[in-house]
């Protein structure tokens, strides 16, 4: 048993080194994933502006790729090198590439308000950036469940069920994006990039809803409906059952059962 004294005499301090690496890689894990909770939406925006910027920069080369040919082939042109229709041809493409040099820039501009919108949430703290991304999310599916819950919209809106209608499936192909980017759970992996897919959806969702909303209630002109008339509607589907019955007892009361013809 001496040897085993002494060696333990000698490493005993490898048990509260290991012992205090672990509880501080613990805290540096636990800090890290509650820091990147909060800071997600700022990531992710910081993330896209980065990604915005490189393809401004392609765009602006791509620009001037396209202007520089668009010089050439005028020269040409008036060396009698080039048609009409090459000079068309340069020109469509030269403005196109500048189009597209434009949009990119404003994605730029897009992006940096919204980089400082984020920074702007993560200091004044509140809900996480997944949690109000949820909520936005929840929010519209209560709003398309009074379609399909409502007695009165579902008879004054029956194309906001109807998949067959363009808005509406486009609405619905949206909510299934959405719901297919959506966390499921709270301890799955979700990277920056996983949570600016899952917003762009959400963002699309909104958008798709509320042109499908705009497109039924106009087609429907129900936003004349007076109150009473969906009061009606609403009565009739719930209460339709009553009816029948009350129906049905008066129709006995007026007409008895015919007894049986005594043999």
């Amino acid at each position: 048993m001496e040897p085993f004294w002494t060696l333990a005499a000698e490493l005993w301090w490898i048990v509260p080194v290991v012992g205090g690496t672990g509880a501080a890689l613990f805290a540096v894990f636990r800090r890290h994933e509650v820091v990147n909770g909060k800071r997600l939406g700022y990531d992710a925006a910081r993330l896209e502006l980065r990604q915005a910027q490189e393809d401004a920069k392609t765009a602006t080369v791509s620009a001037r790729v396209a202007r520089a040919e668009a010089a050439r082939v005028h020269a040409d042109r008036a060396a009698s090198r080039a048609d009409a229709a090459a000079v068309a041809t340069a020109r469509r493409v030269l403005r196109e590439a500048q189009l597209q040099s434009k949009a990119a820039a404003a994605r730029v501009k897009a992006g940096r308000a919204r980089v400082a919108a984020e920074r702007t949430a993560l200091s004044a703290g509140g809900l996480r950036p997944l949690d109000r991304l949820r909520g936005r999310h929840d929010a519209v599916l209560a709003r398309w469940m009074e379609y399909e819950t409502d007695p009165a919209k579902i008879l004054a809106f029956p194309a906001m069920s109807d998949g067959r209608h363009p808005v509406t499936a486009s609405f619905l192909a949206a909510l299934q994006d959405a719901r297919d980017r959506r966390p499921h759970t709270d301890g799955a992996r979700f990277t920056a990039s996983d949570y600016g897919a899952y917003r762009d959806a959400v963002e699309r969702l909104e958008r798709n809803f509320d042109a499908a909303e705009r497109s039924v209630r106009g087609e429907s002109r129900s936003t004349d409906m007076p109150e009473a008339l969906r009061d009606a509607a609403r009565t009739f589907v719930e209460k339709s059952t009553d009816v029948l019955n009350q129906t049905t007892d008066a129709l006995n009361r007026f007409w008895p059962p015919r007894r049986p013809h005594d043999g």
